[in-house]
């Protein structure tokens, strides 16, 4: 036997291993890097799904804050010396800016509006905003969403310095990465809304596919289309007009909190 031979023969398999193992250490396989997505992203049964930043409305969506808000519009028409409005016109109130409200369904100019918007605001700091219940089973359903990997996050046209207690009080703000709201001057319409949340939570344009705004009026809906994000609508507490959500370009119109849970797990 040529001993030679059989040394260089082993010098030449022990060269193939040892290339072999640089390129594997440099190269992991695909499936480490899978394995790294499914921390970054939330998942169904492997499946990476459409949206990972829920932004939701507060009145109407999170709560009913119907009882607080016709109280406290009661308070400010008789403070203004002005008739009380109807149930059915009062309600119209929850979810648009409450400037917007007085001049477009009780004809108000707006200083009229803003001094409307003030004594609104007396009883409603105090003792209106806590005149309000969470939807049935949105706080626990936030809590999932948040626990599976989703983004949660706060977005209504109220001032933000409401928003943030009502939503401490009622469980949701262990939830939401953000809390945003109007400044305490000057409601924000909910395409102002809508993009400062997308700045504190760091997003861009190329993020608005994996956004979900939820929401219980049309506002909510044409807001979020003219940021460019989809919008799901609710009709828990029936305060939209029939079809309004759907009109308005909702993705999909949802009643309870388990039909929203479902659509935003399979998508």
């Amino acid at each position: 036997m040529n001993q030679g031979g059989v040394v260089q023969d082993i010098l030449w398999v022990a060269g193939i291993i040892l290339v072999f193992d640089v390129a594997v250490e440099k190269c992991p396989p695909p499936s480490c890097e899978s394995k790294k997505m499914m921390i970054k992203s939330p998942r169904q049964k492997g499946r990476i799904i459409m949206y990972h930043y829920i932004f939701f409305d507060l009145d109407g969506t999170l709560t009913d804050s119907k009882e607080g808000i016709l109280n406290c519009l009661r308070y400010a028409f008789e403070k203004l010396g002005e008739p009380t409005r109807p149930e059915s016109t009062l309600i119209k109130f929850i979810g648009p800016p409450l400037q917007d409200s007085f001049m477009r369904f009780c004809g108000f100019d707006e200083a009229k509006a803003i001094r409307g918007i003030e004594i609104f605001r007396e009883r409603y700091v105090p003792i209106g905003k806590f005149e309000n219940a969470p939807a049935p089973g949105m706080a626990e359903l936030c809590a999932r969403l948040k626990k599976q990997g989703y983004v949660l996050a706060l977005a209504s046209s109220k001032p933000e310095e409401l928003c943030v207690p009502i939503c401490e009080k009622f469980g949701f703000a262990p939830s939401m990465e953000t809390i945003t709201g109007s400044p305490p001057v000057g409601d924000w319409e909910k395409t102002d809304v809508i993009r400062e949340t997308m700045r504190r939570l760091g997003l861009s344009e190329a993020d608005k596919s994996a956004i979900l705004m939820v929401g219980d009026r049309k506002f909510d809906v044409l807001g979020a289309r003219e940021c460019g994000i989809d919008c799901v609508g609710v009709e828990f507490f029936g305060y939209a007009a029939p079809g309004e959500l759907a009109e308005a370009g909702a993705v999909a119109v949802v009643r309870t909190a388990e039909e929203l849970e479902q659509f935003i797990l399979s998508h």
